[in-house]
C-alpha cells in the first residue's frame, strides 16, 4: 500500500497501464474506433510512460 512518505510505487502505474490497455481492447472490439478508445490508449501510454520514467528516472 502507499506509504505516508510520499513515495508513489511504479507498480501502481504498471498496474493501471495494463487496465487501461484491456478496457481499450474490450472497447475497440465492442464499438470500434472511437472517441473514447482513443481516449483509453492515451492513458494507457501516459501511464506506461511514467511507469518506465518512474523505473529508469533518478
Amino acid at each position: 500500500m502507499a506509504s505516508m512518505t510520499g513515495i508513489i510505487e511504479p507498480n501502481y502505474f504498471l498496474i493501471t497501464a495494463i487496465a487501461f490497455a484491456i478496457l481499450g481492447a474490450i472497447q475497440y472490439k465492442k464499438t470500434g474506433k472511437t472517441l473514447e478508445t482513443i481516449y483509453l490508449s492515451v492513458l494507457f501510454l501516459f501511464f506506461l510512460i511514467s511507469y518506465f520514467i518512474l523505473i529508469f528516472g533518478d
